[in-house]
């Protein structure tokens, strides 16, 4: 890891909800004011319960939608303004992985021709090389070079999924965003993608930014992550640091969420009562004072900000340096014991797949 790829400045998203005949509109505010840096080559993880804003600053981060207020830069270059070619040529290095490997995917479309699509657009190489570049891709993500006659229906949920990864990684891009890559599938397929896109960011030097439920899994692939809670950051810093010795009481709470297939492995069960606060107007003070057990009068009065909290650790608690919460650092090493295995297994199983020889394009006149 070099230096910073992607940094986002004041980034804020607003919605309107409601837009009444007379009166003034109910607005959304999304994401609120976030700052954020990511390293070329790292994981970064993105966390927090539904509706927190994930999917919307990733879709910020990507400029596939425009932000309200505040600025991404790109490799020095500040792209919240884009459109036309320089937007596609962006596209080129930047491209998306989305939640549904089925909605995402056109079913008219050939496996082949929406891997070529890509490339197809950004004239990049002839057909002959396109369809070569597309066995290579379906070799690269445990397919066959024969699945690209096929439609996506014919396909199970997983292989569904390394398709649209292998169309994301068509056009050769620096970033890979991916939203919820592995929530739609089965717990032993999740393993098969997650080996699949860290040895694909080994091989292509990518970075990656993965939004996820699964803290398990987060645990296992991220670098650095940061917890979101109603449009803002609350906590930031390296993975195995945050799951360890977290400082922000919701971050707490999501890691006591974790299940531990272990008898008496968790000691205190952390819990947080009601539903996060309606987005529309959301509570004076800390966002999160309404739910939260430690809560003190000055979290209900005072809006925290989010302030270095020791070497690559930032968070947003009026509170942090007084609390002692309780992490997951034994845990996490008992459970992430078993899930090497798994994943080991798994992995195995992948080197078998993708080490059969992908066979020479039959050539073909233009």
């Amino acid at each position: 890891m070099t230096g910073t790829i992607l940094q986002a400045r004041g980034l804020t998203r607003r919605f309107v909800a409601n837009k009444p005949l007379f009166g003034e509109a109910s607005v959304v505010q999304a994401v609120n004011g976030i700052d954020l840096d990511i390293r070329e080559g790292e994981t970064f993880a993105i966390v927090g319960e539904s509706g927190c804003g994930k999917s919307t600053l990733a879709r910020l981060l990507s400029h596939l939608i425009p932000a309200s207020e505040g600025s991404v830069v790109y490799n020095g270059r500040d792209i919240s303004g884009l459109s036309g070619k320089a937007l596609r040529d962006l596209r080129r290095e930047m491209q998306f992985i989305f939640q549904d490997p089925f909605s995402s995917l056109n079913p008219r479309m050939t496996v082949g021709s929406l891997i070529a699509e890509p490339l197809r657009i950004h004239g990049i190489g002839t057909p002959a090389e396109r369809r070569a570049k597309v066995a290579e891709l379906l070799g690269k993500v445990g397919l066959r070079p024969e699945h690209a006659d096929r439609y996506p229906h014919e396909f199970s949920g997983g292989q569904r999924q390394r398709i649209g990864i292998a169309r994301a990684l068509a056009t050769g891009p620096k970033v890979v965003i991916g939203d919820e890559p592995v929530s739609a599938l089965d717990v032993s397929i999740q393993a098969q993608v997650v080996n699949i896109l860290e040895d694909l960011k080994e091989e292509l030097g990518l970075t990656l930014i993965i939004i996820a439920h699964d803290l398990a899994v987060i645990r296992h692939i991220a670098d650095r992550v940061a917890v979101m809670y109603l449009g803002e950051i609350v906590e930031l810093g390296d993975a195995a640091e945050v799951f360890a010795r977290p400082q922000h009481p919701y971050t707490e709470a999501l890691l006591s969420a974790i299940p531990i297939p272990m008898a008496g492995a968790r000691k205190v069960q952390t819990k947080i009562e009601g539903d996060p606060p309606n987005p529309i107007s959301p509570p004076p003070g800390c966002r999160f004072h309404t739910r939260c057990p430690y809560a003190q009068e000055i979290c209900r009065t005072e809006r925290p900000r989010l302030r270095d909290a020791g070497p690559g650790r930032q968070v947003s608690c009026h509170l942090a340096e007084e609390l002692a919460l309780e992490g997951i650092q034994v845990e996490a090493q008992a459970r992430g014991d078993a899930a090497a295995r798994r994943f080991a297994r798994y992995s195995a199983a992948q080197g078998q797949i993708t080490q059969v020889k992908t066979p020479e394009p039959i050539a073909t006149e233009e």
